[in-house]
């Protein structure tokens, strides 16, 4: 059966979170009853990356199996069926064993932090009118590339086998109107991005040295994180995969 990777793009807020939950609002079974209608068949979707409650996607992924063509041609249609926080970007043809979530080599987030009043940026980027120190903010993130057990920054619950995440990048920036975590790795665990924020952020603040935060990454105990940074301030920003997933498209379209 063909299958096909579905790109979107999501304002969180309304939502508790990115695949399907019993009794509460997600991304998933808004873009699953979408496609049911249009399609006049139920479609599964499997998601690329589980974001949390209120968490924004710049760039995220589903895969179905579709007896039928699926195409971009269809995209004004199907997003008029979508609430207007959630957009389907492109439908791509992939191969019959392409996986959306196994085959992704890596995930960008990030976050956004803004310290003058600004309603344009209040649902998507926290409010933290205090001051913070960009150089400890940026010597705190460099801190992090080097760790491969993320044990520290995990939430409680995290049903995972391994806490190992390899991160390639961690960088603050600024911006005119915002601070920006950027951070990507071939994996995160839950609560993993904001629970750095947070703590970085008390390192911003003078209340946590450069070299205690860095202690905090070797301690394997989540009781020293903090994960009061809330998800309004996160957006996954791209899903990275091989060129290889994309060129079986091309081949089916020429």
């Amino acid at each position: 059966m063909p299958r096909y990777f579905l790109e979107l793009a999501y304002k969180g807020n309304n939502y508790s979170g990115f695949q399907i939950q019993d009794n509460a609002p997600s991304i998933q079974h808004e873009v699953e009853k979408a496609l049911g209608i249009f399609y006049r068949t139920p479609v599964q979707l499997t998601g690329s990356s589980r974001t949390d409650g209120g968490v924004h996607a710049v760039q995220n992924f589903f895969h179905c199996d579709y007896e039928g063509i699926m195409e971009d041609r269809a995209l004004y249609n199907i997003n008029a069926l979508l609430p207007p926080d959630i957009v389907l970007t492109h439908i791509h043809p992939v191969a019959p064993d392409a996986h959306c979530r196994f085959d992704a080599t890596s995930r960008e987030y990030r976050y956004y932090i803004y310290r003058v009043k600004n309603p344009f940026l209040a649902d998507r980027a926290w409010f933290y009118p205090y001051t913070l120190s960009l150089d400890s903010l940026v010597a705190a993130a460099r801190l992090i590339p080097p760790q491969q057990d993320f044990t520290t920054f995990a939430k409680r619950n995290s049903q995972v086998k391994t806490f190992d995440c390899t991160v390639y990048d961690s960088a603050w920036e600024a911006d005119e109107q915002c601070l920006i975590y950027r951070v990507r790795a071939n994996r995160f665990l839950r609560g993993m991005v904001r629970g750095l924020v947070g703590t970085m952020v008390q390192v911003g603040r003078g209340k946590l040295s450069v070299e205690a935060f860095d202690a905090i990454l070797r301690q394997k105990d989540n009781q020293l994180a903090d994960f009061s940074a809330p998800g309004h301030g996160l957006f996954l920003h791209q899903v990275y995969f091989p060129v290889s997933t994309f060129e079986y498209s091309q081949k089916t379209t020429c």
